[in-house]
Parts: C-alpha cells; sequence; structure tokens
C-alpha cells in the first residue's frame, strides 16, 4: 500500500522537509520526492535549486546530494569555531608522524590542528602550502619547515597556482595530511574553491600515503569541485560516533578507518 502524498501549499516548509529527508537518507530524488509530496517535478526542481543556492545541498543529476556545515564558510570562520573535535581527529593523526619522515602538510583549520598536536621533539622535514601550518610548525626546534611558494587564496587560506604545483612535483613525501571539504564514497574528494583542486590532486600523487581526518558531518558530502575518488585517501581518521554504513563505504574501497576517541 503507497503513502497519500504529503501534499503542502507551503513552499517553506517542503523545503525543509526536504532537508530532513536528506540528512536521514544521504540523497534524495526528484522523482520519489514529486510522488511524496504531490507536486510535479519541476516545482520540486525549483525547491531544490534555491536549496542549492542557500549552500544548502548539492544538485545532481536528478536530485541532490548533502553539504557539510562548513559549506560555504571561509578560512577564518571556520578557525573561530569550538575546535574539540578537530583537536580530538588531529591528536589520533599525529600518532602517525614518525622521526625521519618528509611530511606533507595541506591547508586548513584540522591540519593546523594536526601540526600543533605533534610531540615537541619530533625531527621531520615538513612542506607545507599553509602560511599557518608553517607558522605553527616554527615552534618546533627538530622540525624543518618549507613553506611552498605560489598565490595565496584567502579565503582557504592556501597557497595555489602553477608555482605551487611545480614545487610539489619535485616531491615524494612519506606522509600527506590531506584536508577535505566533502568526501562521499561515490563522488570523491571535494571542495569549495577551484584553486585548491590541483595543489590537491600533486600532494597525492607525491605521497606515500595520505591521511585525512574528517568530521563525521563531511562525510557523505559533497561540494562544487572534484579533487579525486575516495580511494586517493589511504586512511580515514573520524569521530567515533561517525555512522557505521558512511564508513562501512569507505571500507569497502579499500579505505583503512580509524575512529577517534
Amino acid at each position: 500500500m503507497q503513502k497519500p502524498a504529503e501534499t503542502s501549499t507551503l513552499p517553506s516548509l517542503r523545503r525543509q522537509k526536504i532537508l530532513l529527508l536528506l540528512e536521514r537518507d544521504g540523497r534524495v530524488m526528484a522523482s520519489e520526492l514529486s510522488h511524496r509530496f504531490g507536486v510535479s517535478e519541476d516545482t520540486i526542481r525549483r525547491d531544490l535549486n534555491e536549496l542549492a543556492s542557500a549552500d544548502l545541498l548539492h544538485r545532481v543529476h536528478g536530485g541532490a546530494l548533502p553539504r557539510s556545515s562548513d559549506s560555504g564558510k571561509d578560512y577564518l570562520t571556520r578557525a573561530q569555531q569550538p575546535g574539540d573535535i578537530k583537536q580530538a581527529l588531529a591528536r589520533r593523526a599525529a600518532g602517525h608522524v614518525r622521526d625521519g619522515q618528509v611530511v606533507l602538510f595541506d591547508s586548513g583549520t584540522t591540519t593546523l590542528h594536526i601540526a600543533r598536536a605533534l610531540p615537541l621533539d619530533i625531527n621531520i622535514t615538513a612542506i607545507t602550502n599553509s602560511p599557518e601550518v608553517a607558522i605553527a610548525l616554527g615552534r618546533f626546534e627538530r622540525v624543518r619547515v618549507i613553506l611552498v611558494g605560489g598565490e595565496l587564496s584567502p579565503h582557504a587560506m592556501a597557497i595555489t597556482g602553477p608555482q605551487a604545483v611545480a614545487m610539489l612535483q619535485g616531491v615524494h613525501a612519506d606522509l600527506c595530511f590531506l584536508g577535505i571539504c566533502g568526501l562521499h564514497s561515490e563522488v570523491g574528494i571535494t571542495v569549495s574553491n577551484f584553486e585548491e583542486v590541483a595543489t590537491k590532486r600533486t600532494m597525492i600523487q607525491h605521497s606515500g600515503q595520505v591521511i585525512a581526518a574528517v568530521a563525521a558531518d563531511k562525510l557523505g558530502t559533497v561540494e562544487n569541485f572534484v579533487v579525486t575518488p575516495a580511494v586517493g585517501i589511504h586512511l580515514l581518521i573520524t569521530e567515533a560516533d561517525a555512522p557505521d554504513d558512511a564508513l562501512a563505504q569507505m571500507r569497502a574501497q579499500g579505505i583503512e578507518v580509524e575512529r577517534a576517541g
């Protein structure tokens, strides 16, 4: 027996319900929403487009996928948010660094926490495209810091552009801590700034191991620009209470998963 359509004359209420369904199911399809709410697919497409314009979801063919809670926020805004979760992820990630390694630190607030969480006596060569990370690592007496050159993206506080890519192409790092805006098992690793795509791809290509420390609310979410399939990550570190189904999808692709307490 089919469920009756949830008809409503209030577009705002219907859109709120669409967001709740998206949060619950991880994906919505226009045809299914049309049947559920008893309106045309054109109406649903307008709803999805309005929600996408407000950065509340990511439009795909036939429907929509979630966006992370950080979507559209610049670096300084994200840096001012409570950091308890990121600090827990950072402590777990920092435990993978060994003396003598060459380590790539991508830009991002979580990556900055990882740099700060390293043991003070660690002996590594750190290469980064983040001025903030370079400054944080400057207090470590035994860390050699190399700052990638190029153009600064104010939104991401990251050095990007062809100069940065060319410099990274001359590196083969033991380990890379990759910053991620969205991670989806089908779509892959995504970011909100196009200028970051080339530097992140190059970091992945020139690293022996790629680690991503990702808050649970970024799992299953999508941003506008694809860096690489999810298998570009070797190890995913996320929250202890991250959804089991999302982590199972990552493990199914051969990605190792660790939960941070």
